[in-house]
């Protein structure tokens, strides 16, 4: 590598301009020349015209002269880093979908150079940077690692919807194919990310940091829906239980709900399916997945139980699903299971409206197939079910409108909620 000092970096491209990809593009873009590639022309112009559809960043005051949005793939030659931000879902067999991850990899051979760092931001099991995506990177460019060029992972920790976790606030990880490389990946982050960066050991040490994260909390969410239906069962309001429980101070504070999002209901199948090849069947994490993919059924449970508890006529009654996003406050809907629910529902309800103002509705249709409503207008409704708790639906007066009499709210994320006293 002939990188003598760090301010030899003056380029850096970034490919896939989501989530993740544009938050380090604003911030990058204060201190380095970048390009930002996206697949979609659709949001490619938007963002030329300084609107992100995610409503996550304010792009009034970018600099243009330092920053460029592009489908063109030319434009990313020349650049000194790559950072690569696509999704990796799961396929409906749930295992790993790496297409993107590839495809945005391919592109980057084409168009890297000598003396290039391409780091991985994605999320990913131990492996797939040094075993699926350099073998690619060699090939096609024709250059060899560590001699040519370097390798990064980077885990990606954007928490969407979140103004205090933010890039700038969130300690980053780091790590590097040499050491020189891991200099100059941990020099920029660290203009960047206030919090500081953490050097990882290895590319697969900080990749396993990545995964676990999430599958933690899927685990913990999934404890307390598995508690939640033992309680119910009970009868005993799990509300209270988790006050009480919550008085002692090492009590880890995590609520039952439905678990979507691109991140926590997916990574635990990245992890589990290289257990598998590793001739290793995982127990606990597949356990706690199967609950918080299921939880859905469940809220349909108890919804019917709570309509004849309030002699509501199931078969010509009228639903309003309040949600439609994978959590509260953002406008993210990838793998959200209020999804689930609204096809539960729309098999058992006479009418089932769903309706959530933050999400993009055309973005909605297109890649669900389900329509939104856009406007709640004079409807009235025999049941509302809070599927997400945005702020915009905690406004007692909306639901006094929209309610018919000997009707009932039923909120999600707590049992017991004012919400729920509200009886007309």
């Amino acid at each position: 590598m002939n990188f003598k000092k760090e301010q030899r970096v003056k380029r850096i491209a970034i490919i896939g301009i989501g989530y993740i990809g544009l938050p380090l593009a604003v911030e990058f873009h204060k201190f380095y020349k970048v390009t930002c590639y996206d697949f979609s022309s659709k949001r490619i112009n938007e963002l030329k015209n300084k609107y992100d559809s995610n409503n996550e960043n304010d792009l009034s005051k970018l600099n243009k002269n330092k920053i460029n949005f592009t489908n063109n793939k030319s434009l990313l030659k020349g650049n000194d880093i790559y950072i690569l931000c696509v999704p990796t879902p799961v396929l409906k067999n749930k295992k790993p979908d790496l297409r993107l991850i590839i495809n945005a990899t391919k592109i980057t051979a084409n168009h890297m150079g000598k003396n290039s760092i391409v780091v991985y931001e994605s999320t990913v099991y131990p492996g797939v940077t040094e075993e699926i995506c350099l073998p690619i990177l060699e090939k096609i460019s024709n250059l060899k690692c560590n001699k040519d060029f370097s390798i990064a992972y980077s885990p990606e920790r954007i928490n969407p919807g979140d103004k205090i976790h933010n890039i700038k606030n969130v300690t980053k990880v780091v790590s590097a194919s040499n050491k020189r490389a891991l200099k100059i990946v941990d020099s920029i982050y660290k203009k960047i990310c206030l919090a500081g960066t953490f050097k990882a050991q290895s590319i697969k040490v900080a990749e396993g940091s990545k995964v676990i994260e999430n599958i933690q909390r899927d685990l913990n969410v999934a404890l307390m829906n598995e508690l939640s239906i033992i309680f119910y069962k009970m009868n005993i309001d799990f509300q209270d239980v988790l006050e009480a429980a919550n008085t002692k101070w090492n009590f880890l504070n995590f609520k039952p709900g439905l678990v979507g999002g691109h991140c926590i209901g997916v990574d635990p199948y990245y992890l589990t399916f290289k257990a598998k090849t590793l001739n290793y069947n995982p127990k606990i994490i597949l356990s706690g997945r199967s609950i918080n993919d299921n939880m859905h059924k469940e809220v349909l449970i108890r919804v019917l139980k709570k309509c004849k508890e309030h002699n509501i006529s199931v078969i010509s009654s009228n639903v309003l699903l309040l949600g439609a996003s994978f959590k509260e406050d953002c406008s993210d809907f990838r793998n959200s299971k209020s999804v689930e629910l609204y096809n539960l529902l729309k098999n058992k309800f006479k009418k089932v409206d769903f309706y959530d103002p933050l999400v993009d509705h055309n973005d909605f249709i297109k890649k669900n197939k389900i329509k939104l409503k856009k406007n709640i207008g004079n409807n009235k409704y025999n049941v509302i079910i809070i599927a997400v708790s945005h702020k915009v639906f905690l406004n007692m007066n909306f639901y006094k409108k929209i309610l018919k009499k000997n009707s009932f709210i039923f909120s999600i994320k707590k049992n017991k909620n004012k919400l729920d006293e509200i009886n007309l």
